[in-house]
This record gives C-alpha cells, sequence and structure tokens, in this order.
C-alpha cells in the first residue's frame, strides 16, 4: 500500500477515523510518514450513536490509539440517532465542517479503489451522468478539502499493510449485512464482477479518472458562460440549447447547491425540457421545486415554498419562507400602509393558495395568480410572499400591494405599515 502524498504535502490533515481496517490503515500511514512530508496530523471520530455499545467500544479504541501515539483527536457524539443513513452522513459531515473550521486544512476519510468501484457501479444503475462516473474524487469543503489519499489502493493492498504492520482495528458488524444497497454491491455484486472481469474494480477507477478530466472540462466551460447561478436560497439555471452544459449546470445545484444525492438522470432530463415548457410551469422532486421563468429555470427548496399560516392579531414580525415580514407602527422607505381597523379578526398571515382573489388599489378584482402576473412577479416568488388574507380575500400582498378594501381614508383612525423584505 503506497499512498501518493505529494499532494497532501505541508498540510494539517485530520483522519477522520472509525476504528475499522481502513481508517486505521490510513491514520498509521500518515502518523508513520507525517515528518517525511511535513503533514501535521490530526484525527477526528465520530460517534452516530446508530449501534449502541458497538459504538461507545469503537469510540474508546480509537480514543485509547491516538492517545498511545501523540495523535490529537477530535470526538462527536450524535445525540438521536434518527433519519437513517442519509441523516448519519449530513451528521458526519457536519464533523468534518467543525474540524476544518478548528485549524485543519483538509480532512481525510479512507476510501480505496473498491469502494469508488461501487460508487461507480450504484451511480450507473441509478442513471447518474458523467460527473457520476468521476467517482469519489478530493472535493473542495467549506474553506478546505475532503481528501482521499487510499483512494488508488485496493481493499487487498490495504488488508496486507494491516497485516504486515500489526495494525489494531476493531470490526463494524453492519459492513457484512446486504441490508443496505452499497453493502450488497460491496459483498455480492463485486465479487462476481471479478470473477468474470479479474481486474474489474481497477478497470473501474480508471474509467472514473477519465471521467473525472471531462467533468472538469465541462465544470470550467459551465462557469465561464455563468450558465449557473446562486443567490440565498435560490439557483437559477439559464436557457442553454447545449444539453451537456444544461446538465452539468443541473447537477452542480441539485447536487452542490442543494446537497441532494438522489437525484437520476431523469431528473435531470425533466429539468433540461422544463426550460422548453410554458412559463410558469413547475416540476417538484426530491425536496426541490423548479420553476420555468422567462430566461431560465429557477430551483429552491420544497419546504421553502409555504409556511402555516399565523393569525394576523397575533403577528408583529417573523421570517416566512426566507421572507422578514414586519407589522409596525412605525413607516420605513418601501413599506405599505393600511388601515388597521379594517382586517378582520379572522384574517391570517399565509402563503398563496388556488382560489385567491384580490382587490387591486384603486378598484378592480382578479384572480391573484393573474394579478401577480401581470406585476412581472417571478413564479418562484409567488408561493413564498406573505399573504394578509381573510378566506380567500386576499387583502394585502406583503412588500407589493394592499386591496382597496384596507386603503387608508380620511376615516382612518389607526394607520400600520407592512414591512418586507425579499430574499431573491
Amino acid at each position: 500500500m503506497k499512498p501518493a502524498l505529494e499532494n497532501y504535502a505541508q498540510l494539517k490533515i485530520c483522519v477522520a477515523v472509525s476504528g475499522g481496517k481502513d481508517s486505521m490503515a490510513l491514520l498509521h500511514y500518515l502518523h508513520v510518514h507525517a515528518s517525511e512530508y511535513g503533514i501535521i496530523l490530526s484525527a477526528l471520530n465520530c460517534d452516530h450513536s446508530m449501534r449502541g455499545a458497538a459504538s461507545v467500544r469503537d469510540s474508546l479504541f480509537v480514543a485509547n490509539w491516538c492517545e498511545q501515539n501523540s495523535v490529537p483527536l477530535m470526538r462527536f457524539v450524535r445525540g438521536e440517532a434518527e433519519g437513517g443513513e442519509a441523516a448519519a452522513r449530513e451528521w458526519r459531515l457536519n464533523c468534518y465542517r467543525e474540524a476544518l473550521q478548528n485549524g485543519a486544512d483538509a480532512v481525510a476519510t479512507a476510501h480505496h479503489l473498491n469502494d469508488n468501484a461501487e460508487t461507480v457501479l450504484f451511480n450507473l444503475a441509478r442513471g447518474g451522468g458523467l460527473s457520476a462516473m468521476a467517482g469519489i474524487t478530493d472535493t473542495q469543503f467549506y474553506g478546505g478539502k475532503l481528501i482521499r489519499p487510499l483512494i488508488g489502493c485496493t481493499r487487498a493492498e490495504i488488508d496486507e499493510y494491516i497485516r504486515q504492520n500489526n495494525i489494531p482495528y476493531v470490526e463494524d458488524e453492519t459492513n457484512f449485512t446486504d441490508v443496505y444497497t452499497r453493502n450488497k454491491i460491496r459483498l455480492n455484486i463485486l465479487p462476481e464482477l471479478e470473477k468474470a472481469v479479474p481486474g474489474a474494480a481497477e478497470a473501474i477507477y480508471r474509467f472514473s479518472r477519465l471521467a473525472a478530466e471531462d467533468d472538469k472540462f465541462i465544470n470550467s466551460v459551465m462557469r465561464e458562460r455563468g450558465i449557473l447561478e446562486t443567490d440565498g436560497g435560490t439557483a437559477f439555471i439559464k436557457t442553454c440549447g447545449e444539453k451537456p452544459l444544461f446538465a452539468r449546470a443541473a447537477v452542480c445545484a441539485v447536487k452542490d447547491f442543494f446537497r441532494k444525492k438522489d437525484y437520476t438522470l431523469n431528473h435531470i432530463e425533466a429539468l433540461y425540457n422544463l426550460q422548453f415548457a410554458e412559463t410558469g410551469k413547475r416540476f417538484e422532486f426530491i425536496g426541490l421545486c423548479a420553476y420555468k421563468e422567462e430566461t431560465g429555470i429557477t430551483l429552491i427548496a420544497a419546504d421553502k415554498t409555504r409556511f402555516e399560516p399565523v393569525p394576523y392579531k397575533d403577528f408583529k414580525a417573523a421570517e416566512l419562507c426566507g421572507v422578514r415580514v414586519e407589522i409596525s407602527d412605525a413607516a420605513e422607505c418601501g413599506c405599505l400602509k393600511f388601515d388597521a381597523e379594517r382586517i378582520p379578526e379572522t384574517a391570517v398571515i399565509r402563503s398563496f393558495e388556488t382560489g385567491d382573489k384580490f382587490k387591486k388599489f384603486g378598484g378592480g378584482t382578479k384572480k391573484l395568480g393573474d394579478f401577480l402576473t401581470d406585476r412581472k412577479i417571478p413564479v418562484r416568488l409567488r408561493k413564498i410572499i406573505p399573504l394578509i388574507a381573510d378566506g380567500d380575500e386576499v387583502l394585502a400582498v406583503c412588500g407589493v400591494e394592499i386591496s382597496d378594501k384596507i386603503k387608508v381614508t380620511e376615516n382612518t383612525r389607526k394607520v400600520r405599515y407592512i414591512i418586507c423584505r425579499l430574499n431573491k
């Protein structure tokens, strides 16, 4: 086992260590070669609290090894083991981020060549595009890096390194069950593939490195062309008839910006086709909403498109789906003033609903959707703009206009103001 450490020289590297063979082999190798490459070494351990006493045992094993070998260790314990593998992964990434924020240049994980083959096969089976075929690579992460020094090493080479150096480790019993999809690939599919095509995992690795190079080139063109823009909680993909470039922008938006891993090629295809649909059409998938606009596609998290109604009489100020709304006695630039006594007791602050109607300031009732179209409000904002409404009667579109029904007149006794800041 000979990881190429030249690219990691002079770095402060924090190794993510579970106590298993792979991470212990990586920790040991970096520890032995740290001075040779000018590496300042530390470690982190994540107790996911998913395996009871076994998790505690493994964490203590890592802590004891690090203490005996004078390797600084950060320990993390997850309070609630809920949400399955996806939630556990998200929590683990947060631990990596904390390590980087505490001085590390990079967090090193022990992914190896066989893990890469599993990832490529898994992504291929799920309909992933070229970027998914790149497999496991070093990536930028919260101002630092996630690095994989063992990615060119085989499972057999790591096992031999463990044996030759008599490195202690613990076994995670869940690695030997085929409950999880990746375990099924590891335990059942890859061994059979290697029997049918000897050296398959190494060939898949070479293919993934070529895919990574192509992926890098397409990314550079996509960025030069400014096809993807991100702002606040939204991503915007400019209309682009060149499918590879549009697809790359869509993958970057879904995978990197929104951090959604369960996308498929069918989702990317649907986004590509959406740009040729009527303005206002939408597509929902894996917790995201995509809206067709005049010059491209806007994506926003689905949970940012609606909020629970709030009784108007109890409302003072709040952030609703990224929109800051305040009902105030003092005016501010751009605010809307209204007759507070003309708001019914039953009124609520809520988001858009089908059937809403609105009496424009100055007269004339319209469907709210038509009014918003006339005012050229982007489709992506229509679901998140807070409304003051009584039943299906909209009394105020916060940040846009009030209804004629609550306008201030010469008989008004109590004037209040709607202050609204849209996070566009």
